[in-house]
């Protein structure tokens, strides 16, 4: 075959210096019993019509539910530019960009992506982003550890997306970081518990979620403080979607922002892939992982794109390295970087705006039906909790009958849900009258 690279002389070259005399000698160790010796049970081969509509079919059987499902994940709209403009080639195969020469469109639009992750989450410094938001919070949380030096226990909310700790707590063990949970108290962290923890001074670092894990808006007034008093640096894991609304991590004081990029109008997908963001402040940058991009100029004076900064202990001092994580998510940075320069600051607003009115409007319609009552009495933008007096399980499974994925079960008789841009009131009106009707 004309893609193998290695022609038959090469291949007994190799044997004979190997002291064998075929391919078979090189699998001789492996039991017969183990051995593959029947032919792939492969399909005959199809044209291109015949492909086509065997995937049709296959995508059929999917049922293209009405989301009302967030916890982590959410239904946004997206631009329809947005995937011819990432199906280019130079775009579709990007990978690390080692040859700055010759990856000038790749390392240009990982520097619109930092720059517009930094004015979002409004902190120092964007890294080129990570595979998922739950590995970026584990990140930020080995960075933590790394500044404290001699610090290694990190406190974690509650309130954070139980998905996140599970990774956070995963990284944890295999790095000899100690992990503690801060309690809640309705629906949010447990400030006074969070004080109390902080005093006993071995904190490296706290990490909370804005908004968290509820849909609750938390106020975190005064944390970034108590954590920079006792020598230790906070975390905010945001949705950076609603960052076009709300306080972002650098208002609220935090050393380290990260989370999902997700809600930047990726699709749902079936679980990805996502894109995790990881900023922080600038005495901090030596410590993030990755690489960063910027911009210098060439010798002709043009403004060219290279690779700023990234850790030599990633490459040729692995043990010594805070992480060795080098890649990053780079077809899903350029969706997110397209997305954002689409819809812009009025864009972003206004996706908010549709998803708050949303949110309420149903979360009033389901107290009105009587079957229903808000879990918490906190703010939130659009996604809340209710407590129900119809088992969620049969709630669930009557939505789905008319095609709605009613929220996420949380509790044996709470429900999470979630509303973006992309229900209408319809849409909300049809899942409260199937509520209502049980």
């Amino acid at each position: 075959m004309k893609y193998f690279p290695h022609t038959q002389q090469d291949i007994e070259q190799m044997l004979s210096v190997a002291g064998l005399k075929s391919l078979d000698d090189l699998f001789a160790e492996i039991p017969a019993e183990l051995q593959f010796n029947r032919e792939f049970a492969l399909p005959e081969a199809m044209s291109e019509v015949e492909i086509r509509k065997f995937f049709e079919a296959l995508g059929k059987k999917n049922n293209n539910l009405i989301c009302f499902a967030g916890a982590g994940v959410e239904d946004h709209y997206a631009p329809s530019i947005i995937n011819p403009i990432i199906s280019r080639g130079e775009f579709l195969t990007a990978y690390t960009p080692y040859q700055p020469e010759i990856s000038q469109g790749t390392l240009q639009y990982i520097f619109e992506y930092q720059s517009m992750m930094t004015e979002l989450t409004g902190m120092d410094v964007t890294n080129a982003s990570m595979y998922d938001g739950c590995t970026a919070t584990a990140e930020a949380m080995m960075m933590c550890v790394a500044a404290a030096k001699k610090r290694n226990k990190v406190l974690v909310s509650s309130t954070v997306n139980p998905k996140v700790k599970r990774v956070v707590e995963t990284y944890a063990k295999f790095n000899g970081v100690a992990v503690e949970f801060i309690g809640e108290k309705d629906g949010a962290t447990d400030l006074q518990e969070l004080s109390t923890k902080l005093e006993a001074g071995d904190v490296a670092g706290v990490i909370v979620a804005q908004p968290n894990f509820y849909g609750i808006i938390e106020d975190y007034s005064g944390v970034a403080d108590a954590c920079h008093a006792n020598k230790a640096l906070m975390v905010m894991n945001a949705n950076p979607s609603t960052l076009a609304v709300l306080k972002t991590p650098a208002e609220w004081g935090a050393d380290i922002a990260c989370g999902d990029g997700q809600t930047l109008g990726i699709p749902m997908s079936y679980g990805g892939p996502y894109v995790g963001y990881l900023a922080c402040s600038n005495a901090l940058v030596r410590k993030l992982p990755g690489r960063i991009v910027g911009y210098t100029n060439d010798v002709d004076g043009k403004r060219a794109f290279v690779l700023t900064l990234q850790a030599r202990e990633q490459h040729i001092r692995r043990e010594k390295a805070n992480s060795n994580i080098c890649s990053n998510q780079s077809l899903m940075a350029l969706y997110v970087t397209i997305y954002m320069s689409l819809m812009g600051n009025k864009g972003l607003k206004e996706v908010n705006e549709l998803s708050y009115s949303g949110a309420h409007y149903l979360a009033e319609s389901l107290v009105a039906t009587g079957k229903c009552t808000m879990a918490f009495d906190k703010p939130f933008l659009n996604e809340f909790a209710v407590k129900t007096t119809v088992c969620p399980k049969k709630i669930q499974a009557a939505l789905l009958e008319k095609g709605i994925l009613g929220g996420v079960r949380i509790a044996d008789d709470t429900l999470l849900f979630c509303v973006t841009e992309q229900r209408t009131k319809a849409e909300i009106d049809a899942l409260v009258e199937v509520i209502k009707n049980i």
